[in-house]
C-alpha cells in the first residue's frame, strides 16, 4: 500500500514534540509493514524509508492551501497530522486529531482520535492509540533513588502535585520542562530534555509522576517510562486508564491517594512495564491497527471503531 503522510512539521523533531514524534513513529512503523511512504512535509523532513514531497510551511498557512496538489497521483490513502476542514480530493482521506476539541466544535471530517476515552467524549468511537519506537529507550530494572516528572510545567499537567507529594513523602524528585520553577530542598530541575539524556533519566526513576488534571487524549509520557521499566502514578484522567494498569502503575484520585500509592510504586516489576508497552503501544502495533483503518476506508468508505485494550472501561 501505498500512504501519503502529511504533517506541517519538519521530521524528526529537534526537543520533545510529542505530536511529531508520533507521527515520524507512524512512518516508521508503516515502512517496518512493508508499505510504501510519501510524507507530504516541509522541507528538510528526512525519515528513513520513506520519499518526500515537500511544501514549504508558509504554502501550509495559507488558507487557500490544499493537500490535493502535493499528494503522489498513485497513493492508495491520504493521512493527514493536522486539521483539514474540507476533504481533499484524491483518494481516501483520514486525519488524527492530537488535542480536545472545545466545548460545540464539530469533530473534523474522517477523524481518528487517540483513545477510547477520546473518542467518547466527542461522541465517537474512532480511535487509534499512540505508539512510539522501543529501541529509543532504555530498560534498566535496577532504579536509582529519585521519581522523576517530564511534562509542560502547566498547571493541567499536575506538576505541583508532583512536587508536593515529594514534598509529603520525603522522596527526591527531578522535574523537566520547559521553564524552570520555584524549588525547595530535595527537588531538582534539569531543564527541557530529550533523547539519550531523557532516555536515561526514565530508566532510572523509581517511577515516573503522571498527576494529570486534566483529560489527557493519551498521555505520551505513560509509555516512554513503561518501555524504560519505570511504573506509573497517575490520575484517574482522561486515556490514563486505558494505558496503566495495576501491575504496571496506579490510578489515583486525589493527591492524598497518589502519596500513600507512591510508597509501593516501586513494588511493580521493570519487565512487566516493558512487556505492557511492547504490547500495546509499539510504532508497528500502531502502524498495523492503522493499516486496518486504511483497508477498511478503501472497501467501504468509512472509518471502524478503535480496538480498545481490554482492561478498558469507557
Amino acid at each position: 500500500m501505498h500512504v501519503a503522510v502529511a504533517s506541517h512539521h519538519r521530521l524528526p523533531v529537534k526537543g520533545y514534540g510529542g505530536t511529531e514524534r508520533i507521527v515520524t513513529a507512524l512512518a516508521r512503523g508503516l515502512v517496518a509493514l512493508g508499505h510504501r511512504v510519501t510524507m507530504l512535509a516541509p522541507p528538510g523532513t528526512a525519515i528513513p524509508g520513506t520519499a518526500l514531497v515537500a511544501f514549504p510551511l508558509k504554502a501550509y498557512k495559507d488558507p487557500k492551501f490544499s493537500l490535493a496538489q502535493y499528494v503522489p497521483r498513485d497513493a492508495d490513502i491520504l493521512h493527514s497530522h493536522f486539521p483539514v476542514a474540507t476533504v481533499p480530493d484524491g483518494p481516501p482521506f483520514l486525519q488524527t486529531l492530537y488535542g480536545n476539541l472545545r466545548t460545540g466544535e464539530p469533530i473534523p471530517p474522517h477523524n481518528v482520535f487517540l483513545s477510547a476515552n477520546h473518542a467518547g467524549r466527542n461522541g465517537s468511537k474512532v480511535f487509534v492509540y499512540a505508539g512510539l519506537d522501543p529501541s529509543e529507550f532504555q530498560f534498566q530494572s535496577k532504579k536509582e533513588d529519585y521519581d522523576f516528572w517530564i511534562g509542560r510545567l502547566h498547571q493541567a499537567k499536575g506538576y505541583h502535585w508532583a512536587i508536593e507529594g515529594a514534598q509529603r513523602t520525603g522522596r527526591r524528585l527531578l522535574l523537566a520542562g520547559g521553564w524552570r520553577p520555584t524549588l525547595s530542598r530535595g527537588i531538582k530541575y534539569v531543564g527541557e530534555v530529550d533523547g539519550e539524556k531523557k532516555a536515561q533519566l526514565l530508566a532510572n526513576a523509581r517511577c515516573l509522576w503522571m498527576p494529570a488534571l486534566w483529560d489527557e487524549p493519551f498521555g505520551l509520557t505513560n509509555i516512554e517510562a513503561l518501555f524504560s521499566g519505570t511504573p506509573v502514578l497517575g490520575t484517574r484522567r482522561g486515556a490514563l486508564p486505558e494505558i496503566l494498569t495495576p501491575e504496571v502503575g496506579a490510578l489515583c484520585e486525589t493527591l492524598d491517594e497518589m502519596v500513600e500509592a507512591s510508597k509501593t510504586i516501586d513494588a511493580r516489576d521493570p519487565a512487566r512495564c516493558r512487556a505492557h508497552a511492547e504490547r500495546y503501544f509499539t510504532h508497528t502495533v500502531m502502524a498495523e491497527e492503522y493499516v486496518r483503518f486504511y483497508n477498511i476506508l478503501l472497501n467501504t468508505g468509512s472509518l471502524p471503531d478503535g480496538r480498545a485494550t481490554p482492561y478498558t472501561t469507557v
